[in-house]
């Protein structure tokens, strides 16, 4: 049994530390660069393609499943739809958010300030 058993290495101190000065960094100059290269990508935000994103992101109406999961297990509140299986929240099109702050205020799951 004592050949099967896991030899505990000691530490000097952190682990972290040890494993970054483990690490050798590349040598050619080419590695560099193409280590240290980020791309960054504009991109053109116009109000139809916001209101195209943003269509795609409501519920149209009341539904009988969570539109991610598919579970039955949700809860209709005024401008969500809540599944109790993954957590997800669907926004309902066209639900008014002032009596979405009401629902969340009256069941206290927001503190009025």
């Amino acid at each position: 049994m004592d050949g099967m058993r896991r030899r505990k290495q000691a530490r000097d101190g952190n682990a972290h530390a040890a494993k970054a000065a483990a690490r050798v960094p590349p040598k050619s100059s080419a590695a560099r660069r193409a280590r240290s290269h980020v791309r960054v990508v504009t991109l053109a935000v116009t109000p139809e393609r916001m209101l195209e994103r943003a269509s795609r992101t409501f519920v149209q109406g009341p539904t009988n499943a969570c539109v991610k999961c598919g579970s039955t297990f949700i809860a209709y509140e005024p401008a969500f739809i809540h599944c109790h299986y993954c957590g997800n929240m669907a926004r309902i099109a066209n639900a008014s958010l002032g009596a979405q702050e009401l629902f969340e205020l009256r069941l206290g799951l927001r503190l009025a300030s």
